[in-house]
């Protein structure tokens, strides 16, 4: 595909939220335009977002029932993993819901009643920063960043924050690229109501990133430089590009190793692919639970993606528009 058919490619009607995001991510149409007003009107009931939505139960989650166990209740709505809700709601938000939509209000209520609610028999306010991170990130996309709950979520990633920038699972241990997630979260917090904190955490998590060159942690992990979509927790090359230059990076030299494989990894047609589908590691460093997973799959591997040519192309963008 020349550019041109590319962008009409990403501007067909069967993917709304691709089609939404090129018009005003790519063709800087305002969101109030009357065709980017008609796509975004479009992505709850068709495409992917549709598909989804129709598989929610009428409580707003993906499982088959409510918890009745302790176990259950300490594993619900994150288990089974990619499957359950949590990881339905990472998609949906970033395909561009809000609770504007009566689904995801019950989808949000549900992860405010059981992951949220200091009365609750576990909350994320001292889990784990992937878990923590996926949820102020996408509770923050939904329009809910300004309530108290989410706003607590965002006061533990900015305490979690290692010395050298980054972020880890484990305490006492240094930041890793992996755990990308709690950047994305305070990436999430709209600029006009960032607290100097937050900002000041971006700024080192940013440079945590960029000293690395968003690929140099030890040896060469094989997983990092494959793309994937939907990526839960998992880590790769563009999920750093498009981090960083959404945060004003893209001029900076430190990612020119990555935007040199980025540009590489273009087919002839002038798209990108998903090369794997999450997760994709070694079974050695895969959980048990993880290696009986079923992936939340929105394209096949191997074959021209929407999702990633649009992401790739929003990269490039910013990158052309910082020089």
């Amino acid at each position: 595909m020349r550019a041109s058919t590319t962008l009409d490619w990403l501007l067909e009607p069967d993917q709304p939220s691709v089609r939404f995001f090129a018009l005003t991510d790519l063709l800087d149409r305002p969101a109030t335009d009357p065709e980017a007003r008609a796509a975004r009107s479009r992505i709850p009931h068709a495409g992917w977002a549709g598909a989804i939505l129709r598989r929610q139960g009428p409580r707003g989650f993906w499982e088959r029932r409510e918890p009745r166990t302790v176990k259950e209740y300490l594993f619900f709505l994150w288990f089974p993993e990619f499957s359950a809700t949590i990881w339905s709601a990472i998609v949906l938000a970033d395909l561009g819901l809000t609770k504007a939509d009566p689904r995801i209000r019950k989808t949000a209520d549900r992860l405010f009643e059981y992951k949220l609610g200091l009365s609750s028999m576990i909350n994320l306010y001292h889990e784990e920063m992937c878990a923590v991170g996926n949820a102020a990130r996408t509770l923050a996309r939904f329009g809910y960043g300004e309530d108290p709950r989410v706003r607590r979520l965002y006061d533990w990633i900015v305490d979690d924050q290692r010395t050298d920038g980054g972020w880890n699972c484990s305490q006492g241990t240094p930041g890793t690229l992996e755990r990308w997630e709690p950047l994305a979260a305070l990436a999430a917090v709209p600029k006009s109501i960032r607290s100097n904190r937050i900002e000041r955490s971006i700024q080192r998590g940013a440079e945590f990133y960029l000293q690395r060159k968003l690929t140099r942690e030890g040896p060469r992990y094989a997983p990092w430089f494959r793309f994937h979509y939907p990526n839960h927790y998992f880590y790769d090359v563009l999920v750093g590009l498009d981090l960083l230059t959404n945060l004003g990076h893209g001029g900076d030299p430190r990612l020119r190793p990555a935007l040199d494989l980025l540009r590489k990894k273009r087919r002839s047609d002038g798209t990108w692919a998903i090369d794997r589908a999450s997760p994709d590691a070694p079974a050695s460093v895969l959980h048990l639970h993880v290696n009986r997973a079923r992936p939340l799959q929105l394209e096949p591997p191997g074959r021209p993606s929407k999702w990633i040519t649009l992401t790739a192309l929003r990269v490039l963008k910013r990158v052309e528009e910082s020089k």
